[in-house]
């Protein structure tokens, strides 16, 4: 299904919980997240018939997102079931990795065939401050796991903080000369608890080019404008939400982890799903696509209500 202005819209992030084990300074409060009653939240057979129906519009790729999905009890089954909806040509997950050791090979075997793991700091003590209850340690063993279970080398994501993790940009830009990962540099967004940070936070992706000037173009990969060191096994990626919006090329929906569709990251508009089975769900996301606005106007703020762990961003 196209949306009002042209675009092709089949890819999904769904939320399957905006709760985690970290509280990432950008993301959340130092509290943390109120914890909702379990009927709250979609169901693995809701989850299953928005999927079914998404996919009957013409989405074909499905990431499972969070909060951190991987403290969703049974997030293994609903993998299962998503990559078993015929028509899903790609299910992927974006976690921050500290549960993989205990579920990397139950993803794997429930058929999800690509991980994207959050690693903003490859400092210990810098781990720590970012997501005030984490370690580098887990988070490293995480991606071992995965390694072990036979995912495909990760996609890394680094939100990019101006004084606070921009000097670790040649670090992360090393690691893709020795390994086949890929480094994604993210513009910070002013969303969220970050929303009235210092502007001096909020530096261009830009920046990881000024930092190490030998990388070379290499193609794109969806929204990342990809990069390449001479003779590396790996790519840096550039996302550039603020700077050089992609909206133009959006090809996504969003759906909350209480059952709102949301058209854009970066807007106010929700549309429940909840109660709605058949051709009224169908009807509902593909209103959803169609209320897809030209472009966010982040420049001016975020007009999004959530936090990024409620929305599955």
């Amino acid at each position: 299904m196209t949306d009002g202005f042209g675009r092709k819209i089949e890819y999904l992030r769904l939320s399957v919980t905006d709760l985690c084990n970290l509280r990432c300074q950008y993301c959340m409060g130092p509290e943390g997240v109120e914890k909702r009653a379990h009927r709250d939240i979609l169901s693995h057979e809701e989850i299953e018939e928005i999927v079914r129906a998404a996919v009957k519009l013409g989405v074909r790729k499905v990431r499972v997102t969070g909060g951190e999905p991987l403290v969703r009890p049974g997030v293994a089954d609903i993998c299962r079931r998503i990559s078993a909806v015929d028509g899903v040509e790609e299910l992927c997950m974006t976690t921050n990795g500290l549960r993989l050791p205990e579920l990397a090979g139950e993803l794997r075997r429930g058929g999800v065939c690509r991980l994207n793991v959050s690693l903003d700091t490859l400092r210990p003590e810098r781990y720590r401050e970012i997501t005030r209850t984490g370690s580098l340690k887990d988070a490293l063993a995480g991606l071992e796991a995965a390694r072990a279970a036979g995912f495909p080398p990760p996609k890394l994501n680094c939100v990019l903080m101006g004084g606070i993790n921009d000097d670790e940009i040649p670090d992360f830009v090393a690691l893709t000369e020795r390994e086949p990962v890929s480094v994604r540099f993210i513009e910070l967004m002013p969303i969220g608890p970050c929303r009235e940070w210092d502007r001096s936070r909020f530096i261009p992706a830009d920046a990881v080019l000024r930092a190490v000037p030998a990388l070379e173009p290499a193609g794109g990969d969806g929204v990342a404008r990809l990069y390449r060191l001479p003779n590396g096994r790996g790519t840096v990626g550039l996302i550039r939400p603020v700077s050089d919006h992609f909206c133009p090329a959006c090809n996504r929906i969003r759906i909350t982890a209480d059952g709102k569709l949301k058209p854009c990251l970066h807007s106010a508009a929700e549309i429940p799903l909840r109660g709605l089975h058949g051709p009224e769900l169908e009807a509902a996301i593909g209103a959803g696509i169609m209320a897809k606005p030209q472009r966010h106007h982040l420049e001016a703020g975020s007009d999004n209500i959530r936090n990024m762990n409620a929305i599955g961003g």
